[in-house]
């Protein structure tokens, strides 16, 4: 595969564009991210489904600009496909012909399972999850995707999307005629005799704003959409909110942006009847869809679609793009979880934390690139923003405050202040901080020393292979929780 990839998704509202930079085998990072409501699809379902000559031009233009992106940033591969207006528009051959000859690019219509498949695609790898169905609401369609334990048992593609619901029944006062079509639809979902998840995925611009909504009404203290989860049941009088604005006025006052003012009532209705009928208790927003589904089942392509057992593909960039030694980042991971499990009868933390302290130790010097004697700082910034995929908020807010506290001092209660809420107990991140600090006392010259240690009740016998003045004094100066004390 191409170093430098575009993806770009022809969708009936929006055409977006990403372009994908690989740093290894399985390792990749978003380097463009571009937008543009085309809103192909407008006027087509009002018209027999036909594409119409001013919104074929608008997408027309916005392609020629995506390629120019794409061309800048060196991209070797371009996959587009098309979705929903495209696959059902009778006249489509003629804008994919324009655009084929005028501009060079092949645009591949999937259909509706497809593009269904890719979106499940998307979450399964790139979120930390493994049982859920994925919602994708789009302007002409809606796609489903059915995970179980890590697998998609099935995909399927229903005729309801923002842009076809407002031309044929909100823009007539049909509201009850719209929700008729889409319960009819999901009488598909039923019929196939699967068991539906309490837990939805929620993917496209629709979901995303609503999202952003809640968090901002919340308070969230993380500014982060890709793996923002809400309970369904508490968010109920917003959806009524949106669903029931009379004017715009209405809906800016409840927080919807301006660009979203068009579909967002269409889009909230849709996405609340799916969660009702389908009994869904809680919502994980997505920040990835059909382009990264796209670019995975590209990348992935002879290992079933899904990264191995173990790999976390933001780790692997961050580890990639920073160039850390690999072998001083292979020990010191190695190191943190044998400090995790000599101290386990004393901290009795579980085991998740084990897996955040390692990828915290492997990542800790990041921050060096920018400012050695911020470095702590800068690596909080970058490990807040940068564990992009497959991480819960907490453990992405974890690793970063483990980061953070990796110094002689164990953190106060008002250092957690900020992200309290997502951060376990004062005590839990006192032992992270102190394991994280002796961890990297113990390599402070690099050397990767042999190390063995021995608990004898509270005291933890360190005993090096050789001995160093500068280890040493290092360990010495830090501070350890109460109960434990250090012998070297």
């Amino acid at each position: 595969m191409s170093k430098v990839t575009t993806i770009i998704d022809i969708g009936s509202n929006s055409m977006r564009m990403v372009v994908l930079q690989k740093s290894s085998r399985f390792s990749f990072s978003l380097i463009n991210e571009t937008k543009s409501r085309v809103k192909i699809s407008e006027g087509c379902y009002e018209n027999n489904g036909n594409l119409q000559d001013v919104p074929m031009q608008r997408a027309y233009e916005s392609l020629k600009s995506f390629l120019n992106i794409s061309h800048s940033l060196k991209s070797r591969k371009i996959i587009c496909v098309a979705t929903s207006a495209l696959r059902d528009a009778p006249n489509a051959k003629v804008f994919i012909s324009r655009v084929q000859k005028d501009l060079g690019l092949n645009i591949k219509v999937i259909d509706g399972e497809k593009e269904a498949y890719y979106g499940g695609v998307a979450a399964l790898n790139l979120l930390h999850d493994d049982t859920f169905v994925t919602v994708d609401i789009g302007g002409g369609s809606t796609e489903f995707s059915f995970v179980k334990n890590g697998k998609i048992e099935k995909s399927i593609s229903l005729n309801i999307g923002t842009v076809r619901i407002k031309e044929l029944y909100f823009n007539k006062e049909d509201i009850e005629g719209a929700r008729k079509v889409i319960l009819d639809n999901l009488k598909k979902i039923f019929d196939l005799g699967i068991e539906i998840p309490s837990k939805v995925v929620g993917i496209g611009g629709s979901i995303r704003a609503v999202s952003k909504i809640i968090m901002e009404k919340n308070n969230y203290p993380l500014d982060i959409l890709h793996g923002y989860t809400y309970n369904v049941k508490n968010e109920n009088t917003l959806f009524n909110k949106i669903i029931n604005a009379r004017n715009n006025d209405d809906l800016k006052s409840i927080g919807v942006k301006k660009d979203r003012f068009d579909t967002i009532k269409e889009g909230s209705f849709i996405f609340k009847t799916i969660l009702d009928e389908l009994n869904i208790k809680e919502v994980v927003s997505s920040g990835v869809g059909v382009r990264e589904g796209v670019y995975l089942t590209d990348l992935l392509r002879n290992s079933n679609h899904k990264f191995p057992e173990n790999f976390n593909v933001s780790v692997r960039s961050l580890l990639d793009r920073f160039q850390i030694d690999e072998k001083q980042s292979a020990f010191m991971g190695n190191n943190a979880g044998k400090i995790f499990d000599i101290l386990k009868p004393m901290h009795n933390l579980d085991n998740k934390f084990r897996t955040l302290l390692v990828v915290a130790s492997k990542l800790h010097s990041i921050g060096s690139t920018l400012n050695f004697y911020k470095s702590n700082d800068n690596a909080f910034d970058f490990i807040l923003n940068g564990l992009n995929y497959d991480f819960l908020h907490t453990s992405r807010v974890v690793v970063a405050h483990t980061i953070k506290f990796s110094k002689k001092s164990l953190p106060s209660k008002s250092d957690i202040l900020k992200y309290q809420d997502l951060l376990p107990s004062l005590e839990v991140m006192q032992w992270m901080s102190f394991m994280i600090s002796l961890n990297i006392a113990i390599n402070q010259d690099l050397s990767r020393p042999k190390v063995e240690y021995v608990l004898n009740n509270n005291t933890l016998e360190i005993n090096l292979s050789n001995k160093s003045f500068l280890i040493e004094t290092n360990i010495e100066k830090l501070e350890s929780p109460e109960e434990l004390k250090i012998k070297i």
